[in-house]
């Protein structure tokens, strides 16, 4: 007999089938006893009444490895609406120790039981609450991936053991490679921007690495980073192809997860077509307004300025993301350009969700000895190191205007579940204080 997944039993009323899978719940009442049968289908309820098979799940816990044949039985208030009777059960690989958490019931994800929920990782993802927020976030991946392919994109694979931190920013792995020094890639930039000469338009899904010091709901030393860069464009360009790619994932996962996205208590986000946008100086006066706390002048946005920022655009531009624009040219780094007739200011954008920033989009400099002197001026680097003679080889064999932007897969995935934390999201996250499991 083929196996029957739980999400087709019901197919399949008044027929025998077999079912194989973990054992969810256990429920012996005496003459009636229920256990729900999980995998990867769902769950399927099994109604056990000869005292021969309930004796085979004496002493077992759960997570029990069974295979069930039975007849299926339509029942309104059994999973899915239907159920297994007259059982034939067979113990596969059984499980006597209790598992020192529960998975049958939804698993705190107060601040005070992250450790707890991190700690038994392997054991809590089978906890169905836990399942739903990683099928979301595979949809959000694939939902990328498509919208990339649409817009012509090619996707790339680009290095993770990097000679030297030659983009700057924030701190670096380092790692002995065969007596020689290497660290771990903060991001693909420098690739990416190569990359732009043979395929115009690139991308790439990939783990990067950041060895900054931050205890904070929304940084990891390890995350998944979204990554693409485009030829043969504008900022107003670049802000259409977010508008696009987080309009098309905000759509595709409520058409193809509304089940797990319900089961979280998610809502769907309100988006415009095209994503509106403020300036920095804009925000910081508002806020400055509207809250008393002066932040005129400051060069970044404040986390709370961020929350403010994205209750305004859903509050008066009908819409719950928001660009940021007009950043000082003084925070750029060498690879970015500034603003045509206005070189105080960045072509930058930041692209805020939910209260948090997403994604980060600039134009790059693309003219080779404007970039030259910007590696020298700005980053003290050297046009001769190996580091950065890759990109300036590309730049000097002929680059268009081109730009790009990252964003952190964690935090998109964070902030349309509405979670708290971005580690949430991470299957096994990797903090200043976690290297396990």
């Amino acid at each position: 007999m083929e196996r029957t997944l739980t999400r087709d039993v019901g197919k399949n009323v008044g027929k025998e089938i077999l079912v194989q899978g973990w054992l969810h719940k256990k429920r012996l009442l005496g003459g009636l006893n229920f256990i729900n049968i999980r995998d990867r289908g769902g769950l399927i309820q099994v109604a056990v009444e000869n005292k021969d098979e309930v004796e085979k799940l004496r002493g077992l816990q759960i997570g029990t490895v069974l295979e069930v044949t039975g007849t299926v039985f339509e029942e309104s208030r059994a999973p899915g609406g239907s159920e297994i009777r007259d059982p034939k059960i067979k113990v596969l690989v059984p499980v006597t120790d209790e598992l020192p958490i529960e998975i049958d019931k939804p698993l705190s994800h107060k601040p005070e039981n992250l450790d707890t929920l991190f700690e038994y990782r392997p054991i809590g993802l089978r906890n169905l609450q836990e399942t739903a927020i990683f099928k979301v976030r595979a949809a959000i991946q694939r939902a990328l991936r498509e919208y990339f392919y649409s817009q012509e994109f090619t996707e790339i694979n680009t290095p993770k053991l990097l000679a030297a931190a030659t983009e700057g920013g924030a701190e670096v792995f380092k790692i002995d490679y065969f007596g020689k020094e290497a660290t771990l890639a903060q991001s693909p930039q420098f690739y990416k921007q190569m990359l732009v000469g043979p395929f115009e338009r690139v991308f790439e899904i990939a783990p990067v690495y950041r060895a900054e010091p931050s205890a904070t709901t929304r940084h990891m030393t390890e995350y998944t980073s979204i990554d693409a860069e485009l030829g043969f464009i504008d900022i107003e360009g670049l802000k259409d192809v977010l508008s696009g790619l987080l309009n098309f994932v905000n759509d595709y996962i409520w058409e193809h997860n509304e089940v797990e996205l319900k089961t979280l208590n998610a809502t769907k986000p309100v988006l415009t077509e095209k994503v509106p946008s403020m300036s920095m100086a804009e925000i910081h006066e508002k806020y400055s307004k509207q809250t008393g706390e002066n932040s005129v002048g400051e060069k970044d946005l404040r986390p709370d300025e961020e929350r403010w920022a994205c209750d305004y655009a859903k509050k008066n531009l009908g819409s719950e993301a928001v660009f940021v624009t007009d950043w000082p040219a003084s925070e750029m780094k060498f690879y970015h350009k500034a603003q045509a007739g206005n070189p105080e200011l960045a072509d930058r954008i930041d692209l805020l969700f939910r209260g948090v920033e997403i994604a980060t989009g600039s134009m790059r400099e693309n003219i080779y000895e404007v970039v030259k002197k910007q590696l020298v001026e700005k980053a003290g680097g050297d046009p001769e190191d190996p580091g950065f003679k890759p990109l300036l080889m590309a730049m000097q064999a002929g680059m268009p205007p081109h730009g790009g932007f990252g964003m952190g897969s964690e935090r998109l995935t964070e902030k349309f579940l509405n979670l708290a934390n971005v580690k949430e999201a991470t299957l096994f996250p990797r903090d200043i204080n976690r290297l396990s499991p």
